[in-house]
């Protein structure tokens, strides 16, 4: 009964992590993507990023407020899915928003603040998800956790991205940074 428990969550886990991307392609599908679907996809798909790059920091807080064990087994499964979106969202930047064309990324990549803490937060998701294995686990051993935390440093980037890139209403930024910082502050021992 626990394992069918355990299966059931990370089923659960899996399904609530793709359904905004079934909803995105069944929106494009459909021709739902508003006036501009190339800001509407890169839009949603920043948005996912972040929303699951905050679930993933908030697993452990979860474990240790309500001693739910397996809140701490699904960090690397949302940050997995964090880094699928985020792949997302740089694929859109690069394929549909600029046709590839390198020089225009390159230049924009490192002209525009907002794009430079962007690329820096994918580069540093895309390390940790490399790293995320076994393999990688074992050969780094006691310093992969340590690594690991650069997740805050990569949530703290997007919230930047997020934060340079909107014009109006930097509300939104402003919440996911207050959530980010505090569940950063909750991994002080004292404060734990």
């Amino acid at each position: 009964m626990r394992w069918f428990r355990a299966s059931a969550l990370r089923i659960v886990a899996h399904i609530g992590a793709l359904l905004p991307l079934v909803i995105l392609v069944w929106d494009f599908s459909q021709g739902q993507l508003t006036a501009d679907p190339i800001r509407e996809i890169q839009l949603r798909t920043g948005k996912y990023t972040l929303v699951l790059l905050v679930i993933t920091l908030g697993c452990t807080p979860a474990y240790l407020i309500s001693g739910f064990e397996q809140a701490r087994q699904f960090r690397r499964l949302f940050g997995l899915y964090s880094m699928m979106y985020a792949s997302l969202h740089f694929l859109n930047f690069i394929g549909l928003d600029y046709g590839f064309d390198f020089a225009l990324i390159r230049e924009d990549i490192f002209e525009k603040r907002y794009a430079i803490a962007g690329f820096a937060a994918f580069l540093v998701l895309l390390t940790l998800a490399v790293t995320s294995t076994s393999g990688w686990k074992r050969r780094l051993g006691k310093k992969w956790r340590r690594f690991h935390q650069l997740t805050y440093v990569a949530a703290l980037l997007a919230v930047l991205h997020f934060l340079l890139q909107v014009k109006a209403g930097i509300r939104g930024p402003l919440i996911y940074g207050a959530i980010v910082v505090a569940l950063l502050v909750f991994r002080i021992p004292m404060v734990r």
